[in-house]
C-alpha cells in the first residue's frame, strides 16, 4: 500500500499535505527516525488542533476576535489585573462555575467575555457568546 494512502486512511491530512518539505527538512537536518517520527506527528497534532480552534471559535458565534493581551488596561484601571489573570487560568470551567460581567457601557466587557472564551476554546473547550437580551 502507498504512503499516501496509508495517510489519507489514518485521515491524516495535515501530514499528507506538508509531507515533502518534512522529509526534505529531514534530511537537511540529518534527523534520525524517531525525530523524524515526531516531527511528522507534531505536523499532524498542530494542524488538528488548529481546525479544531477555528472549528470552535466558529461555533461560539463571538461578535469578534479579541485576546487578553490586546485589552488596555490603562483604559480601564478599575480592572483588577489579578483577577482577570486568574479568569484567563480557566479554573471557573473546571469548576463548572459562571462570571458574571458587571458595568456600564463603554468599559470592556464585551471584549473581556471574547478574550476569555477565546481562551478557552484554544484550551479545547466549547464555548457560546450570547447577549443577555439574547438569554
Amino acid at each position: 500500500m502507498a504512503l499516501e494512502q496509508l495517510l489519507d486512511r489514518l485521515k491524516m491530512e495535515h501530514l499528507q499535505a506538508s509531507l515533502d518539505s518534512l522529509c526534505e527538512h529531514a534530511s537537511k537536518q540529518d534527523l534520525n527516525y524517531r525525530e523524524f517520527l515526531e516531527q511528522a506527528l507534531l505536523q499532524e497534532w498542530g494542524g488538528r488542533h488548529q481546525k479544531g480552534l477555528e472549528s470552535r471559535l466558529k461555533q461560539a458565534r463571538l461578535p469578534w476576535i479579541k485576546t487578553l493581551e490586546q485589552f488596555d488596561f490603562s483604559f480601564q484601571p478599575s480592572i483588577d489585573h489579578k483577577i482577570v489573570r486568574e479568569l484567563a487560568g480557566l479554573g471557573f470551567v473546571e469548576r463548572s462555575e459562571n462570571v458574571v460581567l458587571l458595568g456600564p457601557p463603554g468599559v470592556g466587557k464585551t471584549h473581556l467575555a471574547v478574550a476569555l472564551a477565546v481562551k478557552a476554546a484554544e484550551a479545547g473547550h466549547r464555548v457560546l457568546f450570547m447577549t443577555l437580551d439574547r438569554l
